[in-house]
């Protein structure tokens, strides 16, 4: 395949998946702004709608930190480092969007805006554990080291997943557990009329980290090929262009 049809098809896939994400969060919105209000907590249920897909959200981009990472290690092919970089990114950005939806709900419901809850605190130390991984890759010059250190690293971090996924199990505090519940008996713990809008909105969201992974995974190829044309050039041969590593 040559460099010009491989760019096509990227960008393809890009305006794909950008239009599965409007279209799935135009539907997400509209179905969440039809939902009728909680007898208890009225319109803030609705941050249910954004909350929990968010929490979705940095969960599969951490999760796609650590198969990226693994596929490195076994494939030793660039592009799985460039992912697992964007994946990480993306949950950083998505644990933040979490932490602040949160936020918002606790501070009505619980009256105050943060508590040293397991589920949150765990949730707060993602934080530390991935912006460790980012500050990491910046440290190491040469990349193959750099891609195997961080590979690691992603796939022990992975770890948060689990771990924050049944904090409110194992350690019981003022956070809500679950509301879909995989262990022993599934079970969704919410009102059946908020079903919906939470599938449309964790689909739409999943669009929306597939658009997010491709775009900053381009985005980090381009920046590579950057660098190894300033490698080159440095080395004494201006022009020549890096041999890419897949």
């Amino acid at each position: 395949m040559t460099t010009r049809s491989s760019i096509k098809k990227g960008n393809l896939m890009t305006t794909l998946l950008g239009g599965a994400t409007v279209v799935t969060l135009v539907v997400a919105i509209v179905l969440g702004l039809a939902a009728p209000l909680d007898v208890n907590q009225g319109s803030l249920v609705r941050l249910m709608f954004v909350h929990v897909p968010s929490a979705w959200l940095s969960y599969l981009a951490y999760g796609g930190t650590g198969l990226f990472g693994l596929l490195y290690l076994i494939q030793r092919q660039r592009r799985w480092d460039r992912l697992a970089l964007a994946s990480a990114e993306i949950g950083v950005l998505f644990t933040v969007v979490t932490i602040v939806g949160g936020m918002l709900w606790a501070k009505p419901t619980w009256g105050t805006y943060w508590v040293w809850d397991a589920r949150l605190t765990t949730t707060a130390l993602s934080l530390v554990v991935y912006g460790g991984y980012l500050l990491i890759r910046t440290l190491i010059d040469d990349p193959e080291r750099r891609a195997r250190v961080s590979a690691v690293v992603g796939i022990v971090g992975t770890l948060y997943v689990p771990i924050n996924y049944m904090a409110v199990e194992w350690w019981r505090g003022v956070h809500q557990t679950q509301t879909l519940k995989l262990l022993g008996k599934v079970r969704f713990d919410a009102a059946p009329v908020y079903g919906w809008v939470l599938l449309m909105a964790v689909v739409a969201f999943t669009f929306l980290y597939l658009y997010l992974l491709n775009v900053r995974g381009t985005l980090a190829a381009r920046e590579e090929a950057r660098e190894e044309r300033e490698l080159m050039e440095d080395l004494g041969a201006p022009g020549v262009v890096g041999a890419s590593h897949g």
